[in-house]
């Protein structure tokens, strides 16, 4: 081939290259503003690593005061979202506008016109993932949500391609900052979760609505999309098992302090010989652990894979400019890949769609796990001997003790007991005959316990 052809192959190249990637952006709150800001100020470097310019040339808002406040005469600014969805030139739509209905709606619509998507909304795919990746695949765009989970950690990336040689055993992450920020200060000042969700309000660390995050619906949505590129199986929120912070007490994590543990929101999703767990409760982790020593509003996940052993990814899991981080490398990955066959992209759920596994997500009954225990009992003799009894019974072994001493004439105490790993469904049973006893003069206090080595 002479000189003259190879020149001539290469100036098409060029020209596209020259092209800028068009993106509409459909909100511009705190990660749209965001998004906005990092790919102004690292334009050049951006343009560098995906191999041609993205700009933002439209902006969706209904607030288009606040739009225009962020980007000037940089871009655009509408107040139908449709409007970036009907325009030619636009070639990926970022979805910021949050909540499970006109996103979906929009997203879809998106999809339909031939766009590629980025969305940091994690509901959205939690809940409708299944049908938007249907569409996708379909369509033969891509949608790109790395923001979805963890915020600036690049734990998506990690689990469809840095991880992809590994059987991945398990997924256990800390990925709602708000409830991690309360749980630290319980654990630092000893107060109880009334006291430390209104002074996290005040910081803004939780919302005026903060339901979501403390009952453990926000770290289940991520649970879920984690589970499925861990373990190449459809998003199935509905079957995952959700138990928020809210009646954890600061006697609770006194406790566990003595004990060697740390209390911590965790999401879980693990495989075993019948099945998948996925699940978000406090547990308690070892204090050695890195994970038990994440503290404040940031987030960590920890996978453990056969090849690689465990390997721990620590970062911010909110905030503008964390989020957009991962905003804009879906951005660059996509337009990396914007001319590239289909079918030789990376997965959604990072397996090929026809190849997703039917695993069945198991019922919380039968997932086993170890436990920690706090009766509040009657001080009198026989009472400990009892209670082991009819632990042994539930074929229930006991891996540590702590007793109290009650004061003078208090007439009763607390004992906490540690257990070894043994199914749900038994531990509810042996729950359930404690209770009755006489003795126990309070609810039993249940928190699930995890080695995580």
């Amino acid at each position: 081939m002479t000189t003259r052809s190879v020149a001539a192959k290469a100036a098409p190249r060029r020209d596209a290259e020259a092209k800028p990637i068009l993106v509409g952006l459909l909100g511009i709150g705190t990660v749209g503003s965001g998004t906005f800001k990092v790919l102004q100020r690292n334009l050049e470097e951006i343009r560098r690593r995906a191999g041609r310019a993205i700009r933002i040339a439209t902006v969706a808002d209904l607030d288009q005061a606040r739009a225009r406040s962020v980007v000037g005469d940089a871009a655009q600014v509408v107040s139908d979202a449709r409007q970036v969805l009907a325009d030619p030139a636009i070639d990926i739509v970022v979805e910021l506008i949050g909540g499970t209905t006109t996103a979906k709606a929009l997203v879809l619509e998106a999809i339909a016109s031939g766009k590629h998507v980025v969305t940091a909304n994690k509901a959205l795919l939690a809940v409708h993932g299944n049908e938007i990746f249907a569409a996708a695949h379909a369509g033969g765009v891509m949608v790109g949500f790395e923001a979805a989970v963890a915020g600036g950690i690049p734990i998506i990336k990690a689990l469809r391609e840095g991880l992809t040689a590994n059987h991945i055993e398990w997924v256990a992450g800390i990925v709602n900052g708000t409830t991690n920020f309360i749980l630290s200060e319980m654990r630092d000042k000893g107060l109880d979760f009334g006291s430390v969700l209104k002074e996290a309000q005040r910081l803004g660390y939780a919302e005026a609505d903060p339901t979501f995050d403390i009952e453990g619906i926000d770290a289940a949505h991520k649970a879920t999309i984690m589970c499925a590129i861990a373990f190449g199986v459809p998003m199935q929120f509905d079957k995952a098992y959700v138990e928020g912070i809210t009646k954890l007490s600061a006697t609770d994590i006194r406790y566990a302090e003595q004990l060697g543990y740390r209390i911590k929101l965790i999401a879980m999703a693990r495989r075993s010989e019948p099945g998948i767990e996925l699940r978000v409760h406090p547990t308690l982790i070892p204090a050695r652990r890195l994970i038990a020593n994440v503290e404040g509003a940031m987030n960590a996940v920890v996978v453990q894979g056969d090849a690689v052993g465990t390997t721990l990814y620590y970062g911010k899991g909110a905030g503008a400019e964390p989020t957009a981080s991962a905003v804009v490398a879906d951005l660059v990955d996509i337009t990396r890949l914007h001319t590239a066959d289909p079918d030789h992209r990376v997965p959604h759920l990072a397996f090929q769609p026809d190849a997703l596994a039917a695993t069945p997500i198991l019922p919380m009954d039968e997932v086993v796990t170890a436990y920690y225990l706090r009766l509040r009992v009657a001080d009198q003799t026989g009472v400990l001997s009892r209670i082991t009894t009819i632990l042994a019974e539930h074929d229930i072994s006991i891996d540590a003790v702590l007793q109290r001493e009650s004061a003078h004439g208090e007439g009763q105490t607390d004992l906490i007991i540690l257990t070894h790993d043994t199914r749900e469904g038994r531990m509810n049973q042996a729950i359930a005959t404690m209770q009755a006893l006489p003795t126990v003069l309070a609810p039993i206090v249940r928190i699930r316990k995890e080695e995580l080595n």
